[in-house]
């Protein structure tokens, strides 16, 4: 069991949507946060807000910083890891949230569309692991390192191929490293969020798009949706079970499962699959 309570935490894309759900419900908790984030102006906002918020008690909320990280960018993720150290001498629970989810498709997306959402999505991830792991295997008390994922991390969806890849990608990152980390009886603990429709503003996710990679890929406003049967969820929920995993050590942490039958059917057609083809005789 991973405790919460009293341990210093850091949550990327921390300032809006899931993450800044992450950041509350672990201050619920009674962690210490930093908030990171790329948009200065909503980072402030959203710390000064947190610090002005009260906890079921009545009492202050455990203490909030903010960090400004690009997570696509090693070096600012190093130094948001640098201010953590610096600012609270220890860093317990990793939450690398930031992410970006514009649509287009395949055949039609550029260069610059793959180093964008790969850059943001998925190096976003492998640069906060490199910087964040060492720091988490250093501490006596061991940690917690979350990533969000998606529903999908599981199942392809046609006009977000790229977003699929970096979510299978991220998907790929955690279950490996939480065998790695077993086999090496290391006391970090890894896990998956892998929210469904949660209302976030990631549909406006271009707003933070550089110049430089301009493309193909498109903002969508998948809020239509939620007259087509589909169940939304607000980020404070979406952040509880997030932070539920992180204390129970559950590697993965879907948010609806009433979207299980999808990810059934695509293992179910993996399984059919490998029983057509017989053991193969080398020649």
């Amino acid at each position: 069991m991973t405790q919460v309570a009293g341990r210093v935490a850091v949550v990327t894309g921390g300032a809006s949507g899931i993450g800044r759900g992450i950041a509350e419900a672990l201050l619920e908790r009674g962690a210490s946060v930093v908030v990171a984030d790329i948009e200065q102006a909503a980072l402030d906002a959203a710390v000064a807000e947190l610090r002005s918020s009260t906890g079921p008690t009545g009492a202050s909320p455990a203490t909030v910083a903010g960090c400004r990280v690009d997570v696509s960018d090693a070096e600012s993720v190093e130094a948001l890891r640098d201010f953590v150290l610096e600012r609270f001498g220890r860093v317990d629970i990793v939450c690398l949230n930031a992410g970006v989810g514009p649509s287009g498709r395949l055949r039609d997306l550029t260069r610059a569309d793959w180093e964008w959402i790969l850059g943001v999505n998925l190096w976003g991830v492998i640069h906060g692991v490199a910087a964040f792991l060492p720091a988490l295997e250093a501490n006596g008390d061991g940690g917690h390192l979350q990533v969000t994922g998606s529903h999908s991390s599981f199942v392809p969806l046609p006009t977000i191929g790229s977003y699929t890849v970096t979510k299978y990608g991220v998907a790929a990152l955690v279950e490996t490293l939480a065998g790695e980390l077993a086999e090496d009886g290391s006391r970090v603990r890894v896990s998956l969020l892998a929210p469904g429709m949660v209302r976030t503003n990631i549909g406006t996710s271009s707003r933070n798009r550089p110049r430089a990679l301009e493309g193909a890929l498109e903002d969508v406003d998948i809020s239509q949706g939620i007259n087509q049967g589909i169940r939304w969820m607000g980020p404070r929920t979406a952040g509880r079970i997030a932070v539920r995993a992180i204390e129970r050590d559950e590697l993965y942490a879907p948010t609806d499962p009433s979207l299980w039958p999808a990810v059934e059917r695509r293992f179910e057609a993996i399984r059919e699959a490998y029983s057509r083809y017989p053991a193969w005789e080398d020649e």
